[in-house]
């Protein structure tokens, strides 16, 4: 089912991301009847981000691909919307295997005026622009498929029980990856053929099984799978670029007026009074904004969303800090941490707190655990002792890339 209207591009990405993962979560060792209460490997945190995100973001990149399409379970679409931030998706129901997984997304990509398919599993969060640079050149030059491939270095053996019985010889044998590219109409017309309960080893044997001959490109070890445990730490290492960490700080106020209630990231709470300002005075979302542009050396909220124009009036405190994330983003960083402290008599902020950290996670694109919210008061002292309004501050930390400029925002 389309839920947007997709922007015309030669390309459209769809990303496998039905899988419950159950073999990555802790070597495979939660009993089943506890898998359903712990988020699938898809979207675990992975060197900053989630594992989803690190595929949605290489495709976003590409100026060639349209939306991508997420195939997930119904259930999960609330997480993939927040590892999808900022980014343009499509959603597609998953089916009890890849297979109808996979034929879900074409039905998705079907709709739209896409001329090549990628076919991407979310677990594998490593790729790059030179892979898809060249699965669009062997297209390009008449394959009706590609795929990322690598050779064998390791000898093969076929074993029974604990035993090895025959090696197998591995000349002419390759590791297939994915994505795995296909010019649309005719990936399409393969799977229409194959039977709603036939499971296929992958998209190829679909498109061979329907008579296309699919070329292959030189694959990657960063485009290898996570499929156990301990494959996180290896593409941690493989991923994570030369990190160096930022910090910033902000500190914002807004004196009470008339209103029934106050807006404190995001949350309306009730009170005898409002809070004044020009945009809708949220002090907790506007102190994080300026700690996030101060860790960019950007400036602050006036430079980039100056009170003087009219057009701000009333605005949402989510447009601020969606863009200084986004810029955040833009330079290739990772937001690590948000620590924020409310100073106030009243309204009581513990009863309010998990709401502010959801809300605030959610628009962000970040865990639970990535944002800290805290209360006091100043004891009866200052303006905010005699009840006059609510001051914040706040303390983030993000990680840039060693050569990132404050200049290139």
């Amino acid at each position: 089912m389309v839920t947007s209207s997709p922007r015309s591009a030669p390309a459209i990405a769809i990303l496998v991301a039905g899988g419950t993962g159950s073999r990555a979560r802790l070597g495979g060792q939660i009993p089943k009847e506890q898998l359903n209460s712990l988020w699938p490997k898809q979207f675990q945190i992975l060197a900053g981000k989630p594992i989803l995100r690190w595929s949605l973001e290489a495709f976003a990149r590409d100026p060639r691909f349209g939306p991508t399409i997420v195939v997930c379970d119904p259930k999960m679409r609330d997480k993939v919307a927040h590892c999808a931030v900022d980014l343009d998706i499509l959603y597609a129901d998953s089916g009890q295997t890849r297979t109808q997984s996979v034929a879900s997304g074409l039905k998705v990509a079907q709709e739209t005026n896409a001329q090549f398919y990628f076919i991407h599993d979310a677990a594998r969060p490593g790729l790059d622009q030179s892979t898809l640079d060249a699965l669009f050149k062997a297209l390009e030059q008449g394959s009706m498929g590609a795929v990322p491939a690598l050779p064998l270095a390791d000898a093969l053996w076929r074993t029974h029980e604990q035993h090895l019985v025959a090696g197998v010889d591995r000349y002419a044998l390759v590791r297939v990856q994915t994505p795995q590219a296909f010019v649309g109409q005719a990936i399409g017309a393969a799977y229409a053929h194959v039977a709603e309960e036939k499971t296929m080893v992958d998209d190829v044997a679909v498109a061979q099984m329907a008579g296309l001959t699919v070329s292959f490109v030189k694959g990657s070890p960063r485009l290898d799978k996570i499929t156990w445990h301990e494959d996180f730490a290896h593409m941690t290492q493989v991923l994570a670029p030369t990190f160096l960490p930022r910090t910033g700080s902000g500190f914002d106020a807004h004196r009470f007026g008339e209103g029934a209630y106050v807006t404190l990231c995001g949350v309306q709470i009730p009170h005898c009074q409002g809070l004044v300002g020009h945009s809708d005075a949220d002090v907790a979302w506007h102190c994080l904004a300026d700690a996030l542009y101060g860790a960019l050396s950007a400036g602050d909220i006036g430079k980039h969303f100056p009170p003087s124009e009219p057009k701000w009036r009333g605005a949402g405190s989510h447009i601020f800090l969606s863009h200084a994330a986004h810029l955040v983003r833009e330079a290739d960083g990772l937001i690590n941490h948000l620590d924020l402290t409310i100073m106030c008599e009243q309204p009581k902020i513990g009863p309010h707190r998990e709401a502010m950290i959801a809300t605030t996670a959610s628009l962000l694109g970040l865990a639970h655990h990535q944002v800290s919210i805290k209360a006091t008061t100043t004891e009866g002292m200052g303006f905010t002792g005699r009840r006059e309004g609510i001051a914040a501050q706040a303390c983030v930390t993000i990680l840039l890339p060693t050569d990132f400029s404050p200049f290139s925002l």
